[in-house]
């Protein structure tokens, strides 16, 4: 009965424009998001020919594109029965539980933030969720479409008070390169949504800057046009790697002797590559075009395998432990 008369107030939208929805049921009463009572799930529901089942999946994890909605449901009762506030971080999602909190990376930069969602939508087949105009400000978009990741968290009790309570949360770590090109791989499985421009999705070379190298690994970094921008490699035979270059140490970080060290993360920008090593408290080096980050040396590889659970523990998932022979 409880799902049955779960509003689909589905925020489906398109540049902040919301769209016409089907609705299952009454709207229940607007509820204050002060507490988050028991998660709701709701009866399948068919969109396009569609049919959604919402589900319970601790491990989501997807990449597709994302849209956002705005000023014109202000107020009006979300499927959780909230109050919808465009300058919350905030979200509608087809099948996850009602509420949830998800990690959102969008694609072109790597930036991620820590969104609540509170919403059933978006009510087109082609995007995978729609942010408020809050969470779409923090996570820099600015309209249309966007290649994101969405991704279930566990966040800490007091990122949950904070997003209930209309606040945003601080952005988490950068994604490492090496993780986003595997992202962009998987995303071109998806197709791009009808809705975006012609242009969306045209590719142009980079400019070349002294801080944002344009070449990573594995050929010309193409940037994808207008605010749903990701990233396509293709080959470039004609790239020749830079030398590399002497490591830059972490202020106050020791020299340590020994043969093993920590791979942390390599980034195609220095400034993100010295602040996740100001997070682990490890080292910079250029190498090419990218920036690495790297814990060590170490003495052993018992202290290697420790500091790599520090490391992973912060988040940095693809780090592994490097001996050097």
């Amino acid at each position: 009965m409880a799902g049955a008369a779960l509003l689909l107030s589905g925020c489906g939208s398109f540049d902040g424009k919301g769209e016409s929805r089907p609705a299952a049921g009454p709207a229940p009463a607007s509820t204050p998001a002060g507490v988050d009572g028991p998660a709701k799930l709701g009866a399948p529901f068919t969109i396009g020919g569609v049919t959604y089942t919402p589900a319970d999946i601790a491990d989501y994890d997807d990449v597709g594109y994302a849209s956002w909605y705005g000023e014109e449901l202000a107020g009006r009762p979300t499927a959780s029965g909230e109050s919808f506030d465009p300058a919350g971080i905030t979200a509608a999602h087809k099948t996850l539980p009602l509420p949830s909190y998800v990690e959102v990376t969008a694609l072109d930069t790597g930036r991620t933030i820590l969104v609540r969602v509170n919403d059933r939508g978006p009510m087109a087949n082609d995007r995978l969720i729609d942010l408020s105009r809050g969470a779409a400000e923090q996570l820099g978009l600015s309209g249309g479409v966007a290649a994101v990741r969405v991704r279930r968290t566990n966040p800490p009790a007091a990122e949950r008070a904070q997003l209930r309570s209309g606040g945003a949360v601080p952005d988490r770590i950068a994604t490492p390169d090496s993780l986003l090109m595997i992202l962009r791989n998987k995303l071109k499985s998806v197709p791009v949504p009808a809705g975006a421009s012609a242009n969306a999705v045209k590719p142009t070379p980079p400019t070349p800057t002294a801080s944002a190298p344009a070449q990573p690994v594995g050929g010309d970094r193409f940037i994808v046009e207008g605010p749903g921008a990701t990233e396509r490699p293709t080959a470039n035979k004609s790239a020749k790697p830079e030398p590399a270059a002497k490591p830059v140490v972490a202020a106050g970080k020791p020299s340590l002797g020994g043969s093993y060290a920590v791979q942390v993360a390599s980034f195609s920008s220095e400034s993100r590559a010295k602040a996740a090593a100001r997070l682990v408290d490890g080292s910079v080096s250029k190498t090419g075009n990218l920036w690495r980050v790297r814990i060590g040396a170490l003495a052993t590889e018992a202290e290697a395998r420790s500091a790599l659970g520090k490391v992973k523990a912060k988040g940095f998932r693809d780090a592994v432990v490097q001996r050097d022979r």
